[in-house]
């Protein structure tokens, strides 16, 4: 269920209903480790509702979710707009009694040119 949760989320987010995705899934206990912005929801939030505002056209594409106990990572595809090559992310959450109360996220570019013939994804 805590999967579910952290892709709806995610998905709300990208979506520009940051607030919806707070209100819905955010602990009033909730703290993260973006080193780019205070460790409490609000900034976050803030710089969330920012993104989507800048980015109305961002493409979010799940390609893995992970949970184990409390703990769920996503591994996603993200572009800010279609001619974007974007970045691969993995957000990883910890749920308390079915909210989120801790998040982490990095991420890395997608390179144009990679001699791995895997692909990023």
């Amino acid at each position: 269920m805590s999967k579910e949760k952290a892709v709806s989320f995610l998905q709300l987010v990208a979506s520009g209903k940051v607030r919806e995705a707070y209100q819905r899934y955010i602990s009033p206990d909730f703290r993260h480790h973006n080193p780019y912005f205070r460790g409490d929801a609000e900034s976050l939030m803030v710089a969330m509702e920012e993104n989507a505002d800048q980015n109305p056209n961002k493409i979010f594409e799940v390609k893995q979710s992970i949970q184990e106990g409390n703990t769920v990572a996503v591994y996603s595809h993200v572009r800010q707009n279609p001619n974007d090559l974007g970045g691969a992310v993995v957000h990883i959450f910890r749920f308390d009694e079915n909210l989120i109360v801790e998040m982490w996220d990095v991420g890395q570019p997608i390179p144009e040119d990679s001699p791995n013939e895997n692909g990023i994804f």
